[in-house]
């Protein structure tokens, strides 16, 4: 009975994540200048909420793996970190409107804080999310409770992970799509990741828990 509830909760909040950053994402590409200070906050916000339930996705696998437990503590360890540091950037994001509520600065782009959430949102976002996607992928790929296509999708976009790490030599234009604040290396490929913990989470839901009749002519068959 706890292993299903993990399974369903681990399910419901890798589903719940891909929905916000559906909601989020739009948000930062809706006005081509300086956003108003509303449209930064309510982004925080709901990343804030996202990223809590994000946490609860990354706590719930580790529940609900019983192989490669090696390899899901790793992918935990490297989740929850992930966690923590985009939780300082968007702290640092949501002071840029607090701070000046009179909206004439974009706080990806001007100001040091800007700067400062440069390393966060590339490179090493990137790295983390290589090491939760390859670490959860191989542990998927050592289990029935997935199907294939998870561990697959995984290494894939690791792959594509990857690529983007060279990204702070190529500037701050957030119009390039390959600059260190770029709307590929950052919003796009963060998005990514977030669309695969949904597809998890879908995973997990559709699995069919064993019924009480099959778990007792199991029994019966063994005894």
């Amino acid at each position: 009975m706890f292993e299903e509830s993990a399974r369903r909760l681990t399910g419901i909040s890798g589903v719940a994540t891909g929905v916000l950053a559906i909601v989020v994402a739009p948000l930062y590409f809706i006005y081509d200048g300086p956003p108003p200070s509303w449209n930064v906050l309510t982004r925080t916000l709901l990343s804030v909420v996202m990223l809590a339930v994000l946490v609860v996705f990354f706590s719930g696998l580790r529940q609900v793996f019983s192989t490669a437990a090696g390899l899901v503590s790793i992918g935990y360890s490297a989740g929850v970190t992930y966690v923590a540091v985009t939780l300082v950037s968007a702290s640092m994001e949501a002071g840029v409107p607090l701070d000046s509520p009179d909206g004439a600065l974009d706080p990806t782009v001007d100001g040091p804080l800007a700067a400062g959430m440069v390393l966060i949102h590339g490179p090493v976002a990137r790295i983390l999310s290589i090491v939760i996607l390859v670490s959860f992928g191989l542990a998927a790929s050592r289990t029935a409770e997935f199907p294939k296509w998870i561990s697959t999708s995984a290494y894939i976009i690791a792959a594509a992970n990857l690529v983007f790490i060279p990204s702070l030599y190529f500037g701050m234009n957030a119009a390039n799509f390959y600059a260190s604040n770029g709307w590929g290396s950052t919003a796009t490929i963060s998005s990514v990741l977030l669309y695969w913990t949904a597809a998890v989470g879908v995973a997990l839901l559709r699995r069919q828990a064993p019924t009480p009749a099959v778990d007792e002519r199991a029994s019966a068959a063994t005894a």
